[in-house]
């Protein structure tokens, strides 16, 4: 019998988590109700249809500053506007920004994943860490594997427990910090990701409502990101031993499931096998070859690897990074498949590819429903009216840019709680919000970045995400009884504290003006 002065068991939570909990509970019956995103664009598409013909009946229009031209509304629900929808279906889809280029990205990130270098490479950063160093290194590495973006979750929850296991930690502990390091750091990372280039489309597409010539590169972000992975693997550590492991460790005892996994000694486990520490270290020296060689091919300043006027930044190699990525991930993946016995033939690296794109598919419909609602709005000017009109009411009421940001965070952190797809959320806000900034003066890149932080941090925090759910039944390996309220008090700390550190750190990185990219200026 439990004491009056002993720690509630984990299933029996306090008061302020009860609330909660029921709030959640709430939300995901809510999130439940709503239909596929595919079906919620086209759904989406048809109440844009229906505002577009009231604000065109009522002669709704604005004044765009950057063009001193009127924007007035055009009616979806017109002559015209059917015939746009019909005739430019293809278009919008074909030429939809995110599109190419996250295909491209695919195509090498597909052989590195299938070959088994992706998973080699998660499994060989959290083997042999010393105990004190495995918190950090595993936060850390669920940062650098956001490059394999939903796979992360797969592969790196598990082995996450494991690793902690075979340090004599508790395995629940070791599959929570991977889980809420993958998920609310998701889109932070030391290398570009096909997230990078998905929000870059996106962005890009959107900013097109006020500049047309305006392209965000994949890179934008990019020193942002890496900081930013640097300082939540260290926020994830420090309240990981200071807040979350005395939660587990005042957990009541319960004897391990005879069927847990094992720590080591199976294939599934953190060893790696003599052929795959070769295809590792093959890989490794191809990467940094390959990366001499376009450091080499680019230093004459008279090289057609330079942009105009010898320009780096808007050199070929920055503005295709799309290419320039795909054929790293390719050949790196390449050489670790011949070494391990993955890649036998010529013909296996076109089927890997093959694999990676089907894997893509559902993503690949849900950007037809996307490209035609954007393309809509766009269209019909309903974006930009709002835009201009809700900055001239920022600037009215003399809302700055950290407020203005402080808003976006709020509204769109709400949403990630029902929207837990981070494309098609930036694909419904992003249309008003960017070019809305723009008008403030405020770049698209800025708005991406703070977009990053409120996509992120509460990904762990709520029973929408599929990944939420399959990290209970990790949890659940190790400890029967664990249930969403067990999880659920591990990750929120976690959350809260990584979304107030994020958010610090752009604020500080505004303030200071340090560029957020290769050649973007952050104000």
């Amino acid at each position: 019998m439990t004491t009056a002065t002993s720690p509630p068991p984990p299933d029996v939570p306090s008061k302020q988590l009860s609330r909660l909990l029921a709030v959640l509970g709430r939300i995901e019956r809510l999130g439940n109700k709503l239909p596929h995103p595919f079906w919620l664009f086209g759904v989406l598409s048809v109440v844009l249809a229906l505002v577009s013909w009231l604000l065109s009946a009522t002669g709704a229009s604005a004044l765009n500053p950057a063009t001193g031209k009127t924007v007035g509304v055009r009616s979806l629900v017109s002559g015209e506007g059917l015939r746009m929808a019909i005739s430019d279906a293809v278009t919008n889809y074909a030429t939809f920004p995110p599109l190419g280029t996250i295909l491209v990205v695919m195509l090498g990130v597909a052989v590195a994943d299938r070959s088994g270098l992706l998973p080699a490479m998660l499994r060989a950063a959290v083997a042999r860490v010393p105990a004190r160093w495995l918190t950090f290194t595993l936060a850390f590495t669920a940062m650098v594997a956001h490059v394999a973006s939903d796979a992360a979750y797969v592969v790196l929850v598990p082995l996450g427990a494991m690793a902690f296991r075979a340090v004599g930690r508790s395995p629940m502990l070791g599959a929570v910090v991977a889980f809420v390091s993958v998920s609310a750091g998701y889109d932070a990372s030391p290398l570009v990701t096909p997230t990078d280039a998905i929000l870059a489309g996106l962005t890009t597409a959107a900013a097109h409502t006020v500049d047309p010539s305006y392209v965000v590169s994949p890179l934008s972000n990019y020193f942002f990101s890496v900081a930013s992975s640097v300082v939540l693997a260290i926020v994830v550590t420090v309240v990981t031993e200071k807040v979350i492991a005395r939660r587990v460790a005042a957990m009541p005892e319960e004897p391990e499931p005879e069927d847990a996994p094992e720590a080591v000694g199976t294939e599934a486990g953190l060893t790696l096998r003599p052929e795959e520490r070769r295809g590792l270290r093959n890989a490794g020296l191809t990467l940094l070859a390959y990366a001499a060689l376009v450091v080499v091919a680019m230093a004459p300043a008279g090289s057609p690897l330079r942009g105009e006027g010898g320009s780096i930044v808007q050199s070929p190699v920055l503005t295709g990074i799309a290419v320039v990525l795909a054929v790293a991930f390719l050949i790196v993946g390449a050489v670790y498949g011949r070494t391990v016995g993955t890649v036998r033939t010529g013909r296996d690296i076109p089927d890997q590819m093959a694999q990676g794109l089907r894997e893509m598919a559902p993503i690949l419909v849900l950007f037809f429903a996307i490209s035609q609602f954007l393309a809509y709005f766009k269209w019909t000017g309903v974006g930009e009216v709002l835009a201009i009109r809700g900055a001239g009411l920022l600037k009215s009421a003399g809302i700055t840019g950290p407020v203005a940001f402080l808003g976006v965070l709020l509204v769109c952190t709400v949403i990630n709680l029902l929207v837990t797809s981070g494309s098609a959320q930036w694909a419904l806000v992003s249309p008003v919000f960017v070019p809305m900034f723009m008008l403030l003066d405020i770049p698209p890149e800025v708005t991406q970045a703070v977009y990053r932080i409120a996509d992120s941090c509460t990904n762990a925090a709520t029973p929408m995400s599929a990944y939420f759910v399959m990290t209970l039944g990790v949890v659940q390996r190790y400890r029967r009884s664990a249930g969403i309220g067990t999880l659920l008090s591990l990750t929120l700390p976690l959350c809260l504290v990584m979304l107030a550190a994020w958010t610090l750190l752009f604020y500080a990185w505004w303030a200071l003006g340090i560029p957020l990219g290769p050649g973007v200026p952050v104000r």
